[in-house]
């Protein structure tokens, strides 16, 4: 059941100065990531805002994003919540506007142990008919979806697909490949950490870097799957500074600003995200000039 092999890009929600959805940015940014080689549209996740999107507007750009892609690549759409009633339904909608697969975050706050995963995951997988992709970023969720966790779940159930691992933690991503024993595709879910992912067996990345750099990131991966890792090594060294400069805050503040000085126009994040400071905006600047994105 594979969704996808590539690059997938964890796409930005543009804002209105007055805090509300631009859906215009938000189709034009679509139709550019996907012309220039991105192989999958991954909509209202972290990147995209998730949090500060309230139902009705989280099922909207979904709707969108399934509009602007027109088949051309899945679009996977961010349906994971601490409250696993609200995940199951979010995922029903999503269905039902045309998402090819769903993007499920481990709960965040409550912390579940590892039963509770297993039972919240399997409740969300087993509600709709799409392949869901499970989302690990303990340093968001407060919470590891462990290896074995992780290969219950693909080996059990049967809409449970992939994982995106965020952790940091390559150990823990060559683990998760062996125990899934093929039953689980992994996505890279640190943009530093494409090239090792993929040497252990993953077979992409949902990316932040993607945002500015579509074309440069999708080439990464494709040079992985072609098993030219020389090729993937040094773009993946190129792209460190960059990389970095896209974390010096949190995540999605500087991506919005990058795509801002790219002509863009997404606006800035939600509250409680603020817009970037005056002097992280000169470094990631000079990290996009440097990597050849501005």
């Amino acid at each position: 059941m594979s969704i996808f092999k590539g690059a997938g890009v964890a796409i930005v929600t543009p804002m209105n100065e007055d805090g509300s959805i631009n859906y215009d940015v938000y189709r034009a940014l679509i139709d550019d990531q996907i012309r220039k080689g991105t192989d999958a549209i991954v909509a209202v996740g972290t990147s995209g805002e998730a949090p500060t999107l309230d139902d009705e507007e989280h099922i909207e750009a979904i709707r969108v994003a399934v509009e602007a892609a027109a088949g051309r690549v899945p679009v996977v759409a961010g349906t994971g919540s601490n409250n696993t009633a609200h995940a199951v339904m979010m995922s029903k909608e999503a269905e039902k506007v045309g998402a090819d697969a769903l993007l499920l975050v481990a709960p965040y706050y409550n912390k579940a142990t590892q039963k509770g995963l297993i039972a919240h995951f399997t409740a969300i997988a087993e509600s709709t008919g799409l392949p869901a992709i499970l989302y690990n970023v303990p340093s968001r969720t407060g919470s590891n979806i462990l290896p074995e966790t992780a290969a219950f779940l693909g080996k059990n159930v049967k809409n449970v697909a992939a994982v995106k691992e965020a952790s940091g933690n390559i150990s823990q991503v060559a683990k998760l490949i062996e125990l899934a024993e093929g039953t689980l595709d992994v996505y890279s879910g640190n943009d530093d950490q494409i090239v090792p992912v993929c040497s252990l067996g993953g077979v992409g990345v949902i990316s932040v870097l993607s945002n500015v750099a579509p074309k440069e990131t999708h080439d990464m991966v494709q040079f992985c799957l072609d098993g030219k890792y020389p090729e993937a090594a040094a773009l993946q060294i190129r792209s460190l500074e960059l990389c970095r400069q896209l974390f010096c805050e949190v995540n999605p503040i500087p991506v919005k600003a990058a795509l801002n000085m790219q002509g863009w126009n997404v606006g800035i994040p939600r509250l409680p995200l603020t817009e970037l400071e005056e002097e992280h905006k000169i470094s990631l600047k000079a990290a996009m000039q440097a990597f050849g994105v501005l």
